[in-house]
């Protein structure tokens, strides 16, 4: 079962349809813009245009394909450097004509924040620009001040709950697994389904997403070693071929790194 909002699931659909499993797509989430209409992330955009910020930085793709559309297209000093958390975020990035300078090995916002250099002195050069989700850990900006960086952080989107149709809701109750991709989506999940409503088989997609998971009374079978699709694909058939469902067993010769999840996620 995938949680992701509707216009996110894709990817991860994708590859485990691929593999041979049956995906329950339960959007539970929605994103959509800041309270105040994207006010604030339209004049970020101007400052950036401006010579304001020596860095951005980034901590989602949302974050950049909502920034990037406040953009609109115009250039940025040749000066600025674009940070991103992780392969995917940079990855949204380059598809948009940016190249991410800085991406830590761990996609975690406190593995960004110790990536980053010191700052190098007062002024306009030490500002950093965090266009964000409404709701975040704070690792990123404590961070980034403790080096001696000013950080303009600015909600770039928000998540809302999602609004999964009746038999979207009923298919996810015989799924074998579900698979998480961020504390939001536990949340919402477990608020839609109640905690034994949750398919058996919980995956994450990271230390934090867990974290809300056991927090919420569920038990975690997997986490992604890469906190990103491919790894929580990866973690998924690890932990389907480690806890088959009733009626499936484990692929013959099948690892922790491989064989095809064969009942629906």
């Amino acid at each position: 079962m995938a949680t992701r909002s509707q216009a996110q699931t894709s990817a991860l659909v994708d590859r485990l349809a691929a593999l041979g499993a049956a995906v329950v797509e339960l959007p539970v989430i929605a994103i959509e813009d800041a309270a105040d209409g994207g006010a604030a992330l339209a004049e970020s955009a101007d400052r950036l245009v401006a010579g304001d910020y020596a860095w951005v930085a980034f901590t989602s793709a949302n974050a950049v394909s909502r920034f990037l559309a406040a953009l609109e297209g115009r250039a940025v000093p040749v000066t600025v450097q674009w940070a991103a958390v992780g392969a995917a975020t940079a990855r949204r990035l380059a598809e948009r004509g940016f190249a991410a300078t800085l991406v830590p090995q761990e996609a975690l916002s406190d593995a960004l924040a110790e990536a980053f250099p010191s700052a190098g002195g007062p002024g306009a050069e030490s500002m950093v620009l965090f266009p964000r989700a409404e709701t975040v850990r704070g690792a990123l900006v404590a961070g980034l001040e403790a080096k001696g960086w000013k950080v303009d952080d600015v909600v770039a989107y928000r998540t809302v709950a999602g609004h999964p149709d009746p038999a979207s809701i009923a298919a996810a109750g015989a799924a074998d697994a579900v698979a998480f991709t961020s504390s939001s989506t536990v949340e919402r999940t477990v608020a839609l389904l109640g905690v034994d409503g949750v398919p058996p088989v919980v995956v994450s997609i990271g230390p934090i997403t867990s974290a809300s998971a056991r927090a919420e009374g569920l038990q975690v079978a997997a986490e992604a070693i890469n906190s990103n699709i491919e790894g929580l694909v990866d973690a998924v058939v690890r932990a389907l071929n480690s806890h088959p469902g009733p009626d499936r067993a484990p692929e013959p010769g099948s690892d922790s790194e491989s064989g095809p999840p064969s009942g629906p996620a």
